[in-house]
């Protein structure tokens, strides 16, 4: 199992939500060159930057984030207001690594079968296309978290790997950035299911404990962000962890 540190942008500034809202964010006193710069070196070559003026329909600081991909020798997983086909190959086009698909892949029917015809097909689609399944109390939420879809999680996991997707991104709204442990159950349960995807768990991880409980789950990462600029685990916890990672794979 292996750590992503996570970046949330909004106005080019690091910050964190509490429960994905926007009138609940922490600022921190870093930029996106300096932890890119100290996340460069052996154990970490893979980091999620979420795009928070994005999710909202904002991209102007989409070119900032392109002249950063281009000076960083790090993979990035990309998220934030991806809503078209035409977007999703924009981005890979430009070099992110995997782009995360969330509200669109719920509301709109069609919306997955065409991307995979046109962008990525079957075999590959694991590769460029991360699918959010972000879950709060049981149901499946889309539309910055603030809307409920009708589809349970479950059914809607199993309507993507119908479709050829296997990696999935499970946030648990109801812990996210608010450092208080994370529901291994939540990810056990999607894993006994599905125990042949590949599942990215967030939301909540706060101490090395966290990460040793969710390690059992068979997830294929974790993600990490507040625990990491609030000095709960640090930048050496997580390249520590993921080098251990590497020798045992």
């Amino acid at each position: 199992m292996y750590i992503i540190p996570a970046i949330d942008l909004l106005d080019k500034k690091v910050v964190r939500l509490t429960g994905g809202r926007y009138d609940s964010v922490t600022e921190y006193d870093v930029n996106l060159e300096s932890i890119l710069s100290q996340l460069n070196s052996n154990g970490t070559d893979f980091v999620q930057i979420i795009d928070l003026n994005g999710a909202k329909g904002d991209f102007s600081q989409q070119s900032y984030l392109f002249d950063i991909l281009h000076k960083s020798p790090l993979k990035i997983q990309y998220g934030g207001g991806v809503r078209s086909i035409e977007k999703v190959k924009e981005l890979v086009a430009a070099g992110f690594h995997r782009i995360i698909i969330g509200t669109k892949a719920i509301t709109d029917e069609g919306f997955l079968k065409e991307l995979s015809q046109e962008l990525c097909g079957k075999d590959s689609c694991s590769d460029q296309v991360v699918i959010a399944v972000d879950t709060l109390n049981g149901e499946l939420m889309h539309s910055g978290w603030e809307k409920a879809s009708e589809i349970k999680p479950i059914d809607f996991i199993d309507k993507c790997v119908g479709l050829g997707y296997f990696r999935f991104i499970c946030t648990d709204i109801g812990n996210d950035g608010k450092l208080n442990g994370s529901n291994v159950d939540l990810y056990k349960s999607f894993k006994s299911q599905f125990p042949f995807i590949k599942l990215i768990a967030q939301g909540g991880i706060t101490t090395i404990d966290d990460i040793k409980s969710l390690n059992v789950a068979n997830l294929e990462s974790i993600v990490i962000g507040k625990a990491i600029y609030e000095n709960k685990i640090t930048f050496e916890d997580v390249k520590n962890w993921n080098l251990q990672a590497l020798v045992n794979f």
